[in-house]
């Protein structure tokens, strides 16, 4: 099957799932002001949206080989929407992390409902390719959400007659959840697209499917393996960006509002830049090779950006970013294609993974405020990464990306 308005339906909501998803980072700084708290009990507001990908992947699996993935998506908008309102309405400590929740676990409907849906939909050979396609929009939409965020909080700040309009959706030090109201705005308006876009099911979803044969799925080597790295994926992207502010601030005195949000922002352009090349690369060379070489560039830029000057750190986060750029991407493909059925439970599965989202900001602001040194915390970093290399090493896709044969004709399956 290949339907070209699902493909895009699913991009789109690639971009949104960004938008919403990686505020956080250049947030970070803001949420520790306005609650009045340290470095580790603030990694709880990411543990509360990312802890929700645990617990919500694998039923998000069974009921899109039920329901079918347009259900999901339609739940998945209906609840960000829910999240995003809470969040404006009461925004004390105890509704943030539930909203947060609420909102992750949307974000866990939508994850696991399309990425096999964007398999089925653009072709499997082609899923490679046009999930680098999705991260090259989620990336931009990373790198979009710091500068709205910016704008409109300047706006509000400034008191201009916009800024006093959109005050009214916030509270006195909370600038920040005019962006939760936008985020509600959105959900509403993807609840509508999605209800009047024509998706078919596929005849396995028919199947009947329980909680135990998804969880004994973890049983399979594979799957466990691949569950592991997306884990460490997550874990990694969201060390690092929500790191970045205030690592720039206590080591090289850059003001985390302005300096630090931009070049959180360009952490995610570099993302998206990166995304480009991968799809040049992975019409050229096997995918497993691309992840090898970009998990050596991000080790490499990682080190540099800890233990560099601030002139170094400056560039070598961005580098980062764009470094991390295709491991998504080819990691949930090489997982996909590396089983021969039941994609959609697999995909509940691995996106439980985004919990590794969840665990690394307490972890490296524990380890922090242990040791007093935000560098030796995010050393921690480097055992993820290393993970991640592996996998290009050990996989063993039944269906490997389609590359160009120079020396043909025409293109073939490499």
């Amino acid at each position: 099957m290949k339907a070209y308005p699902v493909v895009l339906l699913v991009l789109i909501t690639f971009f949104v799932i960004s938008f919403v998803s990686n505020l956080l980072g250049p947030i970070f700084p803001a949420l520790i002001e306005s609650y009045q708290i340290g470095l580790m009990l603030a990694g709880f507001f990411p543990f509360a949206f990312f802890a929700a990908y645990g617990l919500m992947s694998i039923p998000a699996g069974l009921i899109a080989q039920k329901k079918g993935e347009k259900f999901v998506i339609l739940l998945a908008f209906a609840l960000a929407a829910l999240g995003a309102i809470l969040f404006v309405l009461l925004p004390n400590f105890a509704m943030a992390m539930f909203a947060l929740f609420t909102i992750g676990s949307a974000m866990a409907l939508l994850q696991v409902a399309i990425n096999p849906l964007l398999r089925r939909a653009g072709g499997e050979q082609n899923f490679a390719a046009y999930s680098v396609s999705a991260q090259l929009l989620f990336g931009a939409a990373a790198a979009l959400s710091p500068l709205v965020y910016s704008t409109l909080v300047s706006h509000i700040e400034s008191g201009t007659p916009t800024g006093q309009l959109l005050a009214t959706f916030t509270e006195p030090n909370k600038a920040w959840l005019i962006m939760y109201a936008l985020f509600a705005v959105i959900s509403l308006v993807m609840l509508a697209v999605t209800f009047i876009t024509p998706i078919a099911r596929e005849p396995q979803q028919q199947q009947n499917t329980n909680l135990a044969d998804s969880l004994a799925l973890f049983k399979d080597k594979t799957v466990l393996l691949f569950f592991i790295a997306i884990a460490c994926y997550v874990g990694l992207e969201q060390g690092i960006a929500n790191s970045i502010s205030v690592f720039l601030e206590t080591y090289h005195g850059l003001d985390p509002n302005t300096q630090g949000t931009e070049v959180v922002s360009q952490f995610w352009l570099f993302l998206t830049i990166g995304c480009v090349l991968g799809l040049v690369l992975l019409k050229v060379l096997d995918a497993k090779l691309v992840l090898k070489l970009f998990s050596l560039g991000a080790a490499a830029s990682l080190a540099c950006a800890i233990f560099g000057s601030k002139q170094v750190a400056l560039v070598a986060f961005p580098a980062a970013g764009f470094f991390l750029s295709i491991m998504w991407s080819v990691l949930f493909s090489l997982a996909l294609n590396s089983v021969a059925n039941g994609h959609s439970a697999v995909s509940g599965i691995l996106c439980t993974g985004i919990i590794g989202g969840a665990l690394a900001s307490p972890i490296i602001g524990f380890i922090a405020e242990l040791s007093g040194d935000l560098r030796v915390a995010l050393l921690v970093l480097f055992i993820p990464l290393g993970f991640i290399f592996s996998v290009s090493i050990w996989a063993k896709p039944l269906i490997k990306n389609h590359t160009i044969q120079f020396n043909k004709k025409r293109i073939a399956v490499d």
